[in-house]
């Protein structure tokens, strides 16, 4: 039982036998003892000031006289300011709390049943035109982290992608293709294959730009020449293709489809997320037109004279939203209700967690009752998991596009920029080779760039300082990787020395109020896993382990561990440093960040 739990029963018990009344576990108010106070713990006592009868400061002296006489064992001392009652906790039960926290190799973890309540939670949704750029980082680190979050909280989780594989964008890099390149592919060109697209692509727009220029000359309005620009005619011609399932078109994107995602499976690898389950829009959409089709009889959706199908959304205080076209193609809304309609075919989802920017939101708001309408029952619940903008200073690192940053150049600066900046510490390691060297920059290059983007509240827009990011001290990956590795090589050293620590600690060894506090923050833990999880916020979590390190490093300056000479104290911070870096590790793990055993 946990300390906190331990000393709410007390007060139940006390408050009985003094006032001769019970109090629920929620009139108990605990929280932690304001530091220029004595003491760990502080009861609030007002609330019990209608069963007492008495003033704020003698209820508490009651209370407070009362638990040290019958639970010495857990509240030592006890002072009183106002109507608080701050409590000073026997050492013992510190001490007790540690060999639990030690002993439970996944402390702060809700265990996942069979009956636990499935979420499914999506991220990435590439386009197969383009690679990988910055805001996908950002989503993609968040979707992980927050499927590590949930199950973390005890739920069976589903992670899922839904790739934009057909429409428009991608025809266009399919005709630049066929127009200019001369049967390249990634192995001719040595390219990964999502940048090989992503050149034709731009190589589309280029030439569609110069073709509207020259209509443009001759007398054409821009809008005009926008339409009847060859190229764009043609592209429309080849999308058309498509929709009739045209065999060349469709071999031809298939083809560049498996080299896109051969290079995106790469990017995921590098940032170390993946999927259980990817959709892609080519399969969707015709199921979202059903669906639409289905609403339409239901009367929930109406077709205007040219032959479009809107939801009129007006009651619900919004607008009236296009679903089929004139012409009958779908928009983004088709495709994300047959998206859904497949997943709730697939899955038994409880909840459904749609990890997507937040130009998004209103999307999101009408999507939700969208759904509802067509009989999901988690549509009215579902969450938009919507994050801001992220952005590099200007001028560095542009992508070769020149106006995103693209992932995997991202990705190889921060491994580089590692190598360079950890140099002086690798270099000092003992026998180290030179594939473990760059091991180590890796974790530490994307430790840098995850936790700098995840500690920050994904709903704020960002500002990603890759410099900044690979700093060794500050609120940085870095630093918190590097005092892990110091604590695990604290307890290499021990090991070589012959020692080990017993299990059971003795009950009795003298600790100071920091190493309590280190235990207070270890305790933490739990808390701090349980408001990730409640508010879908995994900055909880990063903000938790920057504190907890800090809280360590305060205490390895104050004390020595392996020079102790009291040998009860010497196993005490021995445990409490083992606890420090176990915690440190499920922390940083929660977030997809590796923490290396040497730095």
């Amino acid at each position: 039982m946990k300390i906190a739990e331990k000393i709410v029963s007390a007060i139940r018990t006390g408050i009985e036998i003094l006032y001769g009344q019970q109090v629920s576990e929620g009139m108990v108010q605990l929280q932690e003892t304001r530091a220029e106070f004595e003491g760990q713990l502080t009861l609030v006592v007002f609330p019990f000031l209608k069963i007492s009868r008495k003033k704020p400061e003698d209820t508490a002296q009651e209370i407070g006289k009362y638990l040290t006489e019958n639970v010495p064992d857990i509240i030592s001392k006890y002072n009183v300011i106002k109507g608080f009652l701050n409590l000073t906790i026997n050492p013992g039960q510190w001490i007790e709390q540690l060999q639990s926290i030690r002993n439970d190799k996944q402390y702060g973890f809700v265990p996942v049943t069979e009956l636990s309540p499935l979420v499914m939670i999506e991220y990435s949704s590439p386009n197969t035109n383009k690679p990988l750029h910055l805001g996908h980082v950002r989503n993609n680190l968040l979707g992980w982290a927050l499927a590590n979050v949930m199950q973390a909280n005890g739920n069976k989780v589903v992670k899922t992608n839904i790739v934009n594989d057909r429409g428009i964008h991608i025809c266009k890099s399919m005709l630049a293709w066929l127009r200019y390149g001369k049967g390249e592919t990634p192995e001719t060109s040595g390219k990964k294959g999502d940048h090989l697209i992503g050149d034709y692509y731009v190589a589309f727009d280029k030439h569609y730009r110069e073709e509207v220029k020259e209509l443009m000359e001759k007398g054409m309005s821009e809008e005009e020449a926008k339409q009847e620009a060859p190229l764009i005619k043609e592209a429309h011609q080849m999308l058309v293709k498509w929709e009739q399932n045209d065999p060349e078109v469709r071999a031809l994107w298939r083809k560049m489809n498996e080299w896109v995602y051969a290079g995106f499976d790469e990017t995921y690898k590098a940032l170390g997320v993946s999927f259980d389950k990817i959709y892609y829009e080519s399969n969707t959409y015709l199921e979202g037109k059903e669906k639409v089709e289905e609403g339409l009889q239901k009367g929930f959706f109406y077709r205007r004279e040219d032959g479009s199908v809107w939801a009129d959304l007006t009651k619900e205080g919004l607008d009236e939203k296009l679903l089929l076209r004139s012409d009958g193609t779908s928009v983004y809304m088709t495709q994300d209700i047959g998206t859904a309609k497949l997943r709730f075919q697939d899955y038994p989802i409880d909840k459904m967690i749609y990890v997507v920017g937040n130009e998004q939101n209103y999307h999101f708001q009408v999507l939700s009752i969208l759904l509802d309408k067509l009989g999901f029952k988690w549509g009215k619940d579902l969450v938009h998991f919507s994050y801001g903008m992220v952005e590099l200073p200007n001028g560095k690192m542009k992508s070769r596009e020149g106006t995103v940053v693209d992932a995997d150049d991202l990705i190889a600066t921060m491994i580089a920029d590692a190598r360079q900046m950890s140099a002086d510490k690798v270099n000092k390691l003992e026998n180290i080779t030179e594939e473990e060297a760059q091991e180590i920059a890796r974790i530490v290059g994307m430790g840098a760039l995850k936790y700098f983007i995840l500690k920050v509240d994904a709903r704020k827009n960002m500002l990603f300082n890759p410099e900044e990011s690979i700093d060794f001290n500050g609120n940085t990956g870095p630093f918190i990787q590097y005092t892990y590795a110091r604590i695990r090589s604290i307890l290499r050293k021990a090991t070589e020395q012959g020692i080990s620590v017993p299990e059971t600690l003795s009950p009795t060894t003298e600790i100071s109020d920091r190493e309590i506090s280190l235990i207070q923050h270890l305790q933490g833990f739990e808390a701090a896993v349980h408001q990730a999880g409640q508010d879908y916020n995994p900055s909880c979590i990063a903000n938790y382990c920057y504190d907890l390190v800090k809280e360590y490093n305060q205490f390895y300056h104050d004390f020595s561990v392996l020079r102790e000479e009291n040998s009860d104290k010497k196993m005490f911070r021995l445990a409490l440093s083992e606890a420090v870096s176990q915690v440190i590790k499920n922390g940083m793990g929660l977030l997809g960040i590796e923490v290396p055993e040497r730095m």
